[in-house]
């Protein structure tokens, strides 16, 4: 088995958060610690979270939700606990408690007075959901109970909108713990994971989207097209399989979600556009799924970055995996099931530059995010891209001081992200033409370009060197 990768930062994280409950507790002195982390399903949360505990060697509880009643949710703690390394948990069992004030306040009996322990609470929107009043529960047990023993109190979730609501102003357990966000697995850990070259870790990246369990079925050393051919010979692999379990958990049938993310993820941008595609339908219907996709963080509806507003907003599916699935296997899972895999690999051998090189953009300025600023290249707060309507004026990065209108562009640039073809004048030429449209400032202008550059004239120029290095800087 693959030994764990990559996640030291979030690791060093929760070390820091129960070494500081380390101190012990008691009285009316608060000890305890909480984290609330939040991350898309199957991005590795669970997996992180038992690492942890690993490494720690301190008694835990992991409990996870399923969905069920408070009452079955209640009995699935008690099996918890009876499970745990808790070390009186024998006491939970003796007196099983049947209500969850009561289970909270059980809880804070057993948990070691004098040394460091970890409570873990999966899947909480579950309990958010079904539970009356679990929120102001919690909050109750915390500060009164829990919050008073030095234990690590971990709130996971990945229904990443209900996991922000649990610490917003208006509810009941607002700033008790801290947030944290787990992403998925970023370019340098994948290529460290599987062994690839820079240029192969960003496409590794765009199709596994950093899942670790897609990673996990990439062979050390594998080019892209192996584990692609291996994958759909495979009908229950992860690479398949993922994003069905994913969408099924969060978009209700009834909702038109999975419908409009369908659309979007076939290419369409556009409000009109994505309606046609989904079946022509209603512009409230359109608006209430869209605003859902957009809530969830499945899509992001971006406006052009620039210093006019503009009402072209566009929308795209922002996790990379979903995004490849949608584009490629979804719509043709009948053929790999029929053990015709090979059709749809041919189909994304045809398609797969031009996919590519629009599915980088968003890595591309997350990764220019984290290295800037560099030499001429000021830092941005916000990088983006530019559009017209009539799309004959495009530029790919937008480096500006905020969103959507700027007060001031900070620099420009193009991405070119082909095998054999580097950035050459015809391309500069054309990033001028497109900044003097926008603005007639001489802001910098960079280029990004998988084949290197072949001309004079930028601030700056990336590569997928260049560009991995931003993800090693933690």
């Amino acid at each position: 088995m693959r030994r764990f990768i990559g996640r030291e930062r979030e690791l060093r994280v929760l070390d820091a958060a129960l070494r500081k409950t380390a101190g012990g507790g008691g009285g009316s002195r608060q000890a305890g610690e909480c984290v609330l982390l939040r991350g898309r399903r199957r991005v590795g949360k669970s997996s992180l979270v038992e690492e942890f505990l690993s490494r720690a060697d301190v008694p835990y509880l992991f409990f996870t939700a399923a969905g069920g009643s408070a009452e079955d949710e209640l009995t699935e703690l008690l099996d918890a606990v009876a499970s745990s390394t808790l070390p009186e948990r024998s006491l939970f069992a003796e007196e099983a408690p049947t209500q969850w004030n009561a289970a909270f306040r059980l809880l804070a009996e057993i948990l070691p007075d004098d040394s460091p322990s970890v409570v873990v609470f999966d899947e909480v929107p579950y309990l958010m959901e079904r539970i009356d009043a679990f929120e102001g529960m919690l909050q109750r047990a915390w500060d009164r109970l829990l919050g008073r023993k030095p234990v690590l109190l971990l709130l996971v979730g990945s229904d990443l909108s209900m996991m922000e609501a649990l610490n917003s102003y208006d509810r009941p357990f607002h700033q008790r713990g801290r947030e944290m966000v787990l992403g998925p697995l970023d370019p340098a850990d994948i290529g460290d994971m599987l062994g690839l070259e820079p240029a192969a870790a960003f496409d590794a990246a765009l199709v596994t989207g950093g899942l670790p369990l897609v990673c996990a079925e990439w062979e050390e050393g594998a080019s892209l097209w192996e584990f692609l051919r291996t994958s759909l010979d495979n009908p229950i692999s992860a690479l398949l399989v993922s994003a069905e379990r994913s969408m099924a958990a969060e978009f209700p049938p009834h909702a038109m979600s999975r419908e409009v993310l369908s659309a979007i993820g076939s290419g369409e941008r556009t409000f009109t556009n994505i309606a046609r595609a989904a079946g022509g339908i209603a512009h409230t219907t359109l608006t209430r799924a869209t605003d859902l996709l957009t809530e969830k963080r499945v899509v992001a509806a971006e406006l052009p970055v620039s210093l006019r507003p503009s009402r072209e907003r566009r929308y795209r599916v922002a996790d990379p995996y979903l995004r490849f699935w949608l584009a490629f296997l979804g719509p043709h899972m009948a053929e790999i099931e029929r053990m015709r895999g090979d059709l749809t690999l041919s189909r994304i051998e045809a398609q797969w530059t031009s996919w590519r090189g629009r599915a980088v953009e968003p890595l591309v300025r997350e990764s220019l995010a984290r290295l800037l600023p560099d030499g001429d290249v000021p830092a941005a707060p916000v990088i983006g891209g530019y559009w017209t309507r009539s799309n004959d004026v495009e530029i790919d990065l937008v480096g500006a001081d905020r969103q959507p209108v700027a007060k001031r562009l900070l620099f420009l640039g193009s991405v070119k992200w082909l095998e054999n073809s580097a950035f050459d004048g015809h391309d500069l030429a054309a990033l001028h033409k497109h900044r003097a449209a926008v603005t007639e400032d001489p802001v910098p202008l960079i280029a990004v370009s998988r084949a290197g550059v072949g001309c004079t004239g930028l601030q700056a120029a990336y590569g997928p060197e260049e560009l991995l290095t931003a993800w090693r800087r933690n």
